[in-house]
């Protein structure tokens, strides 16, 4: 799953007009970090660099930072900043404003999202899911919409999911007693997809088991791409 996703990231890093890249100024470099600016070099993508924390760091300290990272010739700005106070963070919105290029709108003026209803609505799941499961299911869940159609009858958004996990222990988490953490799980999911549009919904939630699916890479790709594709 950790390499499906650091391709998609470096697949968007090579397409896109600019890289800000944010580092944690007030830790010590690492292998992470060392990888992190190979994939700026390689992509070629013009690149800003935002040293964050500065807050917690001394001047003396914070300039050979600076440095060591300037004397690399990876990046056209590098701007400290601190989100905690603020600080730099106006300087750092405008030299993004200046470095973009400018185009035509890319959605119409009324286009609220560009995510596709599928990956939303999955994600409304999943962090219904997570709110209540944090501690047993952290990482071992995913969430597969099948389906979304309009009931025109009844005026309503039919939504078919499952929730997906490696093994029948957590699937029992899941289900809860007699159901009752699935049927949770559920109404607080409609309830938030009813808040947030202004339609009343139907959600048909199952949980399946997938062992190992984090290391399928058949499954993830299609995940990834497309969740009414993920079946």
């Amino acid at each position: 799953m950790n390499a499906a996703m650091v391709r998609e990231a470096t697949e968007a890093l090579r397409e896109a007009d600019l890289a800000l890249v944010v580092v944690d100024a007030a830790e010590r470099r690492g292998r992470g970090d060392a990888h992190l600016l190979e994939l700026v070099a390689k992509a070629g993508t013009p690149a800003v660099l935002a040293l964050n924390k500065v807050d917690r760091l001394a001047k003396p300290r914070l300039l050979p930072i600076i440095a060591g990272y300037a004397a690399r010739g990876l990046f056209r700005e590098i701007v400290p900043i601190s989100a905690l106070d603020g600080e730099g963070v106006e300087l750092l919105a405008e030299i993004l404003r200046k470095e973009l290029p400018e185009g035509s709108p890319a959605y119409p003026e009324d286009y609220l999202s560009a995510t596709p209803e599928t990956e939303w609505v999955a994600e409304v799941i999943r962090e219904k899911l997570l709110e209540r499961t944090r501690e047993e299911l952290p990482f071992a869940s995913a969430i597969v919409v099948e389906s979304v159609r309009e009931d025109e009858e009844k005026e309503l958004t039919v939504v078919v999911a499952s929730v997906v996990v490696e093994r029948e222990g957590q699937k029992g988490i899941v289900v809860g007693r007699g159901g009752t953490m699935i049927r949770d799980i559920g109404t607080a999911a409609r309830q938030e997809l009813e808040v947030q549009t202004g339609r009343r919904f139907y959600l048909d939630l199952t949980v399946k088991v997938r062992p190992d699916w984090r290391n399928d890479e058949r499954f993830l790709s299609t995940l990834l791409a497309n969740p009414e594709d993920a079946r």
